[in-house]
């Protein structure tokens, strides 16, 4: 399973609870891979070009 081998990180604009989180794991060189923590190894991946990614950052912030 993808999940078993990355590194995921809490987003730092999450809560401290386990409520409302995203996840986030960039060691994989081109991609950025997004889950829901509530889920952690049981929730689905939604994995997006690092440019993607950062389109999408840049347009939320």
């Amino acid at each position: 399973m993808i999940n078993e081998t990355l590194n995921w990180h809490k987003s730092s604009y999450s809560g401290g609870g386990d409520h409302d989180c995203v996840e986030i794991a960039d060691n994989t060189p081109g991609l950025t891979h997004v889950r829901d923590t509530k889920l952690a190894d049981a929730s689905p991946v939604l994995t997006v070009a690092d440019h993607a990614w950062n389109s999408f950052l840049t347009l939320v912030r």
